[in-house]
């Protein structure tokens, strides 16, 4: 495999290794169709499944490597990640108030502008997450072809199957939800494998603008992670609490961060 991304050029490579990140997206988001009838004990289980899932990636593949680039960047480590990481927060606390005052006029034409906020809102998020992930590996690329920082082509490849693997259950943490939320398996599906789309085209961009991308890249990582916690904690904890078996929910969240933890920290 490596031998033959050696012949191809970097943004090529980057665009071909990030498809691969996708097709596993697409395929954690492919769990949907398990789920013949929106039973709700399951679908709040999986919720809290979510909810866990982007606690843990919110930090070891975000924030973690956020500080780690700042500090090899000569930067503030801790200002970068604060800046990076409240601003994603912000952001979507404001986009929250907009969305809540358009929707306060558009309550006759929509039975249930709650849920259309909540799916819109996951989607988002996980999206901002996979943007920064596929600049990343953009950037591993091109810096390996140039011979930058004693990078190699053998790094990058590392560096994109563990992100692929990564977004299995980051798929399934967008798809079942949305089907919870009353979203047909099709389009349930459909948005779940979109929120892996940008990868391969943040790749691109990150390989062909290597030197400059470097630098914003802390933000950009930081930033996803503080959208991410704000989704989590405004929207999926709370609403997979609604449930009767809020102890068992819970419990869900903590097998849905040890999942991203393990796959996290084992593929380094």
């Amino acid at each position: 495999m490596i031998n033959f991304m050696e012949g191809l050029n970097p943004v090529l490579g980057a665009f071909i290794a990030t498809l691969f990140t996708w097709f596993i997206t697409l395929l954690g988001a492919a769990l949907v169709f398990f789920f013949k009838k929106p039973n709700k004990n399951v679908l709040d289980a999986m919720l809290g499944f979510a909810a866990g899932v982007m606690i843990a990636a919110s930090f070891w593949s975000l924030l973690s490597p956020a500080i780690d680039m700042a500090e090899n960047l000569n930067m503030i480590p801790w200002l970068v990640a604060f800046i990076g990481f409240f601003s994603g927060g912000v952001l979507l606390f404001i986009g929250d108030r907009i969305f809540s005052f358009i929707e306060k006029r558009k309550t006759k034409d929509n039975k249930n502008p709650k849920s259309f906020k909540r799916c819109l809102m996951l989607i988002l998020s996980i999206t901002l997450h996979n943007i920064p992930e596929g600049l990343a590996v953009g950037v591993a690329f091109g810096t390996a072809t140039y011979g930058l920082d004693g990078a190699t082509l053998g790094a990058a490849c590392v560096l994109a199957l563990g992100i692929g693997l990564q977004n299995f259950p980051e798929g399934t943490a967008v798809s079942v939800p949305l089907r919870r939320e009353g979203m047909s398996r099709k389009k349930a599906f459909f948005f779940g494998q979109l929120s892996g789309v940008v990868e391969p085209i943040s790749a691109v961009i990150g390989a062909l603008l290597v030197l400059k991308v470097r630098f914003l890249l802390p933000y950009l990582l930081a930033f996803a992670a503080g959208a991410m916690i704000y989704v989590v904690v405004q929207e999926l904890i709370p609403e997979s609490q609604t449930n009767k078996k809020k102890d068992i929910m819970a419990l869900f969240t903590l097998v849905g961060f040890s999942v991203m933890m393990i796959l996290d920290v084992a593929l380094g």
